[in-house]
């Protein structure tokens, strides 16, 4: 994406101003007429100049020429982010394909995402960040990025910066816009249209009108329709030597069985071990057709496993509709009323593989005697307590999971100018709904009961058999219906005022002044048939009614010491009450305050240079569900682990057979405090000439007191040390008890980030047209974080898979080349990232036919990609772009993380898994 931006020197152009110790330009306006204007992070109205602190424009223009078809694949390419949750995610989760932002790899709960200056309300399951799916895409006029974060404006919990989307106003004209995409690949064909329509200038006839309406939709791609995510039974080479990484399912049609024993009585020498094997391998000699035999066997957990994972979507079907209105009236020159409505509905379908279910055979049942009984010893028999299958329900299709994401953000109020002050105020209403809904795959528990009870049912042969369900019983087996339904609901007031004070040498000084208060309504409810066992082996998720108030109020001081030197400070008052729980009518948690601070400055000593910097503090204060969340069932674990030493020790009935996946519980923790950060940026910017333009600015934020929790692998690789953190649970299928990892957040954690950002233009008008290349980057010089449950045990991601599954990288870049003459322009864009060291494993070594010696971590290469863009204009009405994304049809890396249990072999946070794409957009203006 292109970032063009001047310095002060020729301020009529320039698009940023000082921001109050919280913002600065990177911008470049159109020549216009000098007016007062209000930038992210500043309440003070100025005449635009560049200011104190990096701010990253991304014009109309940029935005249409990154060829992004929805707002967070436009942001997910800019340098500065890192660290975003993506759409993906949604295969095997609840999340219903949110995104979210994350500037410098500090996370989406420290960045502060705002339409036209104000908070929407945030996740439902997060408590601080917003969804990017909320923002009407066909409605935004630009993004300004502040990438310095603890905004005196808007809060002191935007420690990584401030994303503000603002929406267009005072349009005139009907804009018919329609695009589509289509990857040369199978799946992934998206189209979108839309229509803007304005009518009233806001100057002349003194109010305006202006709608817009959008609707996308994106088609599936299969695991199976790209080479790279087709199996999750992947051979490949490392140092000469031959491996297969074996994340197969222990899960399928044709079970395996884990059989426990009742050892009560017995010396421990005598006791025995659960024991497991493959029934059908057992009877025919080798594992069923589409079968593998497990790569992670033992001898007492002998199993056969299925690929499951080319069951699943890389990408999940979706739709998207948003409509923005908004209307402006002024009564005088010095008063402006306005309302904003926008309003959105995400529908997204994720499927993933068949369900994994839990059988229990009883002992001396037909199936038992023909498949279990006859493979156990004499001894085995005796003392059965317990066996089970682990069955995979392939006939009843893949598990479908429907998400249909509401938002309402309204906002109304006025602009006025009173006695010398420059006033905003306004009233904010957002809510935030979704209701996820099961449409296939999933279980009538009655039904299903009944099924896998009869005579005929036979878990351990292959789909197909005699005996294997009919059609008309897989049809009356499966669930329609909603799981759960949440929303966040937030009601605000603010008020703003500036005006300029006193003259000192440098000009005239100027304050800001402002308060807000919020409210915050977070509810969860889980659906009759969740709740009541409709839905087999299923736990229903917790039900909660949050709600938390709070207040800030700021004031901030522009001073011009002198000419070429103006020094900014602000502060900032915030308090939030604690955690009402209307469930249990109680309050959770402590009122939490804090003051923090800024002071900024900039430096000019020729008018082609500009020097900049700042230092603050930040402020944090937990999610309500954080805070106020009671224990609850959490799925499984991310990936299978050994039944640790400690566990075995403590009660070995609770350990499963070889290695599986443990279930897994969350809750919150009511002790928990404020998150603190302090934060401080150097940089400067230089205009030798009309034509280049470059910058750098070095950040550096630390944080403490931060909110973390224990990792699994953590957990389980010392379960001795967190032995709190077990508990035992029961199977809801089978009622049989296993250990169960507790997931609960605690204040011990500690980041420090360190990074540059840098950008440099250049442009040449010449005969046949004018030349402009834009190349920006972040280069991360420091991503340390305390490892999860300790407070001084250091580690990072720095250009490796770290313990928090993800990577920092060190250097990200774009290159943008564009070429305009008349009225064709051509634009090359060039992504880039670095290489980094991958996840340690350990997978199967084909030359010893057993799992390899030590754990190995493969070189993840670079990755770039290029994409390409023409516009033509027909007319001054209508205009055309025609693309290729990834020209070079660049595939996702190999990599062997095993963070995602659904998505195998590569990794979609941090490449594109739609390969090359042809996309054409046309606009036309009436």
């Amino acid at each position: 994406m292109m970032f063009q931006e001047k310095i002060g020197v020729r301020s009529v152009r320039l698009a940023l101003g000082l921001l109050a110790g919280i913002v600065a330009g990177q911008a470049l306006a159109q020549d216009a007429p000098i007016q007062r204007v209000e930038i992210t992070g500043s309440s003070i109205k100025r005449i635009v100049k560049e200011g104190a602190l990096p701010v990253q424009v991304v014009s109309k223009e940029v935005i249409a020429r990154s060829g992004a078809t929805t707002v967070a694949d436009l942001l997910q390419k800019l340098p500065a982010m890192q660290g975003f949750t993506i759409e993906a995610v949604a295969a095997g989760s609840n999340s219903g394909g949110r995104t979210l932002a994350s500037i410098h790899d500090l996370g989406g709960s420290y960045t502060l995402v705002l339409l036209n200056g104000r908070r929407m309300a945030p996740l439902q399951d997060s408590g601080s960040a917003v969804n990017l799916n909320s923002i009407p895409m066909a409605a935004v006029e630009r993004v300004e990025v502040l990438t310095d974060g603890a905004s005196a404006l808007y809060g002191a919990d935007a420690i990584a910066g401030v994303i503000n989307f603002i929406l267009k106003k005072n349009f005139q004209g009907l804009t018919l816009d329609a695009g589509v995409s289509v990857p040369t690949n199978p799946g992934g064909k998206s189209a979108n249209a839309s229509i803007t329509w304005g009518f009233g200038d806001l100057e002349t006839n003194r109010y305006n009108i202006l709608m817009t309406y959008r609707h996308d939709e994106q088609k599936m791609v299969k695991a199976t329709e790209r080479e790279f995510s087709k199996t999750s039974y992947i051979p490949f080479g490392h140092e000469g030597k031959s491996y297969i990484y074996d994340r197969t399912s222990t899960s399928g049609t044709a079970a395996n069985v884990s059989v426990a024993f009742n050892n009560t009585g017995k010396a421990d020498k005598d006791k025995l071990p659960a024991y497991g094997f493959n029934p059908y391998r057992a009877v025919n000699g080798q594992c069923a057709p589409g079968f593998f035999p497990y790569l992670s066997s033992t001898p007492a957990a002998n199993y056969c496993a299925v690929d499951s994972a080319s069951t699943i979507e890389t990408v999940p079907e979706s739709k998207r509709d948003s409509l923005y209105t908004s209307g402006r009236f002024k009564f005088s020159d010095n008063l402006t009323a306005f309302a904003d409505l926008s309003l959105g509905r995400f529908d997204l379908t994720a499927r993933i593989a068949a369900n994994p279910v839990s059988v229990a055979v009883a002992p001396n049942s037909a199936v038992y005697n023909q498949y279990v009984k006859p493979y156990l010893s004499a001894d085995q028999q005796k003392y059965v307590q317990t066996a089970t299958a682990t069955y995979r329900a392939s006939e009843f299709g893949t598990r479908d999971s429907q998400t249909i994401t509401d938002v309402i953000h309204f906002v109304t109020g006025f602009d006025a100018s009173v006695a010398g002050w420059d006033v905003n105020t306004g009233l904010t209403y957002s809510k935030y709904k979704l209701d996820e809904r099961y449409t296939g795959g999933y279980l009538l528990n009655k039904e299903f009961r009944s099924l896998i009870g009869s005579s005929t049912f036979n878990p351990f042969l292959p789909t197909g058999s005699p005996g294997s369900p009919t059609a008309a019983q897989i049809g009356s087996s499966i669930f329609h219906g909603s799981i759960r339904e949440a929303y966040s609901d937030m009601r605000a007031i603010d008020t703003r005022a500036s005006r300029e004070l006193f003259t000192l040498p440098g000009g005239a000084s100027s304050i800001g002044i402002g308060a807000d208060y919020r409210e915050l309504n977070q509810v969860q409810t889980a659906s009759t048939a969740a709740k009541n066992g409709t839905i087999y082996g299923f736990s229903a998720s917790n039900e909660f009614d949050y709600t938390r108030d709070s207040t800030g109020a700021f004031a901030e001081l522009a001073l011009p010491l002198v000419k070429n030197l103006e020094v900014t400070t602000a502060v900032r008052y915030d308090r939030y009450s604690g955690v009402k729980d209307a469930n249990t009518g109680t309050t959770k948690g402590k009122t939490q305050d804090a003051s923090t601070y800024k002071v900024s400055a900039r430096f000019t000593p020729t008018t082609a240079v500009l020097l900049r910097g700042s230092y603050g503090t930040g402020f944090r204060v937990a999610d309500q569900a954080e805070i106020a969340g009671t224990l609850v069932p959490g799925g499984v674990t991310a990936t299978a682990y050994d039944c640790p030493a400690a566990l075995i020790a403590s009660n070995e009935a609770l350990c499963k057979a070889g290695r599986l996946q443990y279930f897994l519980s969350r809750g919150g923790n009511e002790q928990l405090k404020p998150e603190k950060s302090k934060q401080y940026t150097i940089g400067f910017r230089v205009e030798p000439s009309s034509s280049l333009t470059f910058g750098a600015d070095l950040w550096d934020v630390r944080m403490t007191n931060q909110v973390s929790s224990v990792s699994e692998t953590q957990a389980f690789a010392d379960a001795g040390k967190f032995r709190e953190l077990f508990t035992d649970f029961a199977d809801p299928a089978t009622g049989i008890k296993s250990w169960a990892f507790i997931d609960a957040p605690i204040n011990i954690g500690r980041t420090h980030n360190r990074g540059i950002d840098w950008d440099l233009t250049v442009g040449e008008k010449y005969s046949f047209g004018k030349m402009t290349l834009n190349v920006n980057g972040t280069h991360m010089l420091k991503a340390s974080y305390t490892k999860a449950g300790t407070d001084n045990e250091w580690t990072d991601s720095m250009d490796s898979y770290g313990t928090n599954a993800a990577v920092t990288f060190r250097n990200i870049a774009k290159a943008v080349f564009a070429l305009e003459t008349g009225s064709m322009t051509n634009a090359l864009t060039i992504n880039y990232r670095n290489g980094y060291k991958d996840q340690e494993t350990i997978p199967y070594d084909v030359a010893t036919s057993k799992p390899a010696l030590s754990a190995i971590r493969l070189d993840v290469p670079s990755y770039s990609t290029v994409d390409y863009q023409g516009k033509f204009a027909i007319s001054k009405q209508w205009e055309v772009r025609g693309g290729i994304k990834n020209l070079m049809d660049k595939e996702p890396p190999l990599t062997l993380r095993t963070s995602s249990g659904h998505q195998i072999g590569y990794d979609a946070r941090y490449a594109d898994t739609l390969g090359r794409t042809v996309y054409l957009n046309t606009s036309y203006k009436f």
